[in-house]
């Protein structure tokens, strides 16, 4: 007998209870939620802001290495410009390679320059 109590199902019909929605419990569930999404809210700002600046931070290193190896690049590259600039080396290169020889003391010939003088005031010019 007592297997068949376990087997029989019993049906309870709770149909007629109507619970009623409690407007006080209510509102104060949504105002602690408002508060709960502010506060996570907050949290995350203060997060991503964080974030933001350990970034930057990485960013401004990795652009202060940058400038100093081009500072470094720049100097080797103004040195070499020099370098290779000098008359010495120049006038090396064109006695070497273009067979370039010195010119003798009887072979310059210097120019001056002679800068023109004013007109007489009473004299007339033409105009083209």
């Amino acid at each position: 007998m007592e297997s068949l109590e376990y087997a029989i199902k019993k049906d309870v019909r709770n149909n007629p209870i109507v619970r009623e929605v409690d407007a006080a419990r209510h509102r104060e569930q949504w105002k602690w939620a408002g508060m709960a999404a502010f506060f996570v809210g907050g949290l995350l700002f203060l997060a991503w802001e964080r974030s933001a600046l350990v970034t930057h931070g990485y960013q401004l290193g990795a652009l202060q290495r940058q400038l100093s190896d081009e500072e470094g690049r720049s100097r080797q590259l103004r040195l070499e410009i020099e370098t290779l600039s000098s008359p010495k080396r120049i006038e090396q290169i064109a006695m070497r390679d273009l067979r370039l020889v010195q010119p003798r003391q009887d072979d310059a010939i210097v120019i001056e320059r002679v800068s023109a003088s004013e007109p007489p005031a009473h004299s007339v010019v033409a105009r083209r």
